[in-house]
């Protein structure tokens, strides 16, 4: 068979040649320039006519569905595309849905061997499958900031309404580091960043309390202040203090203040 044109667009240069680097093994791939930026890539795929694009969805300027958008606008057929994302759970079921193929950040190996196995033996028949579905989903989200596309991909899916990521995916100096929900502790604001306790490590994570609050299951989390988030299952106890305020103290000595406003729910909660 031909080899598959293949382009790698990605924004962080680690991850683009890592992904370019393990792509190499596969002789049935033909790799291009590496693209570092969404402008460059529409420019690449609409000249050079990829056969297959990995595609980082999250980038400044034009996210990824911006990306196809502006290749469709220009007349261009879209080749076969394989999202990468550092998104968990409900973002990946959305893409399972609609017959996307994605890949996790950080990339395993097993799982990009499977991916681009089965491009390699359905060539054909995935890009005819996914012409439609791409244009489709393009139109639903596109204009969108990516975080906000994301959540409207699954709550589109009724199979993701009650659902809420394993992982939160913390970007920081090019790596992308996936904390597990439930080694989380407790969250507290810090200007325009979230501090995530988890285990023994604090990670900076940038995005703002109430997106943040939206990942994860109100069962488990609960806000305690404007600036607060605790994972109930590290409350030790609830004290009231003698002025009338009430905090929190965790399993590991931790105390957090509750606002008058969180007071109730917080109670109900331990209690339960």
């Amino acid at each position: 068979m031909n080899r598959l044109k293949t382009l790698v667009v990605d924004d962080e240069s680690l991850a683009r040649k890592g992904l370019t680097i393990r792509l190499k093994e596969f002789e049935y791939l033909q790799l291009m320039p590496e693209c570092k930026s969404s402008r460059e890539a529409v420019e690449v795929i609409i000249e050079q006519k990829p056969d297959l694009i990995f595609l980082d969805i999250q980038m400044p300027g034009l996210n990824g569905f911006e990306v196809l958008k502006a290749v469709q606008e220009q007349g261009k057929k879209l080749p076969i595309v394989v999202f990468v994302t550092a998104y968990d759970a409900y973002a990946i079921k959305a893409f399972e849905v609609r017959a996307l193929d994605y890949l996790l950040k950080p990339v395993d190996d097993a799982r990009l061997a499977d991916c681009v196995k089965r491009v390699i033996s359905e060539h054909q028949q995935v890009k005819d499958e996914q012409q439609d579905k791409l244009i489709s989903l393009v139109a639903d989200v596109t204009g969108q900031d990516a975080n906000t596309l994301l959540e409207k991909l699954a709550a589109g899916e009724n199979i993701a309404a009650n659902e809420y990521p394993d992982y939160i995916a913390i970007k920081d100096s090019g790596e992308i580091t996936r904390v597990a929900v439930n080694d989380i502790k407790w969250v507290d604001a810090a200007g325009d960043y979230m501090c995530i306790h988890a285990g023994d490590e604090t990670h900076i994570l940038r995005r703002t309390m109430k997106e943040l609050e939206q990942d994860l299951n109100p069962k488990l989390f609960q806000r305690v202040h404007r600036s607060a988030i605790v994972n109930v299952k590290q409350v030790e106890k609830l004290c009231n203090q003698q002025n009338g305020e009430y905090h929190l103290q965790l399993k590991n000595g931790q105390k957090l203040k509750v606002s008058r406003s969180y007071k109730y729910r917080i109670k109900q909660l331990i209690l339960s």
